[in-house]
């Protein structure tokens, strides 16, 4: 995880509250600390804002509209192959529901489960929007999913040698 401070005056200043928005807009965020201090005599918000690197923010523009992402240039090969394959995952478990998928859970959450390879439903819980619900209906079958996934890539490194 990062980290990454922004100071704002009290009275306002346009251009870094807009700094401050875009970069939360353009993050994956995890949290956001705030506090009131006196810096050089002035009252100032502080913001410490805790993101993840490489995954990126919500996806909604200003406007409303959805950005698309394309998590073959977002991820890491070795990564892409693992959120592929919960992908098709995610589909199955859809289908056997008829329910759409992302109702089972987001792009970006297994985005974040290729890069975090979560090894245990208290890790999946991490993941913003992974509640107790979903972990318990679908978890087990991503952690599979996962396993599977770490065979398959630890057998293709033992070809290659």
């Amino acid at each position: 995880m990062q980290y990454r401070m922004f100071a704002v005056p009290a009275t306002g200043a346009p251009d870094l509250e807009e700094e401050l928005n875009l970069f939360l807009r353009s993050h994956k965020v995890i949290s956001v600390q705030k506090t009131v201090e006196a810096i050089d005599g002035a009252p100032r918000w502080c913001f410490c804002v805790e993101y993840l690197e490489g995954i990126p923010g919500s996806g909604i523009r200003p406007s409303g509209k959805s950005v698309k992402v394309d998590y073959k240039e977002v991820l890491a090969a070795d990564e892409f192959a693992v959120f592929a394959l919960l992908r098709d995952t995610r589909k199955q478990l859809a289908a056997a529901e008829a329910i759409p998928v992302y109702t089972v859970c987001t792009n970006e959450q297994l985005a974040e489960m290729a890069k975090l390879k979560p090894s245990s439903l208290t890790d999946l819980k991490k993941i913003n929007g992974l509640g107790e619900a979903k972990v318990k209906k679908y978890g087990e079958t991503f952690l599979s999913a996962l396993c599977r996934s770490g065979k398959e890539q630890n057998e293709e490194s033992g070809k290659s040698d």
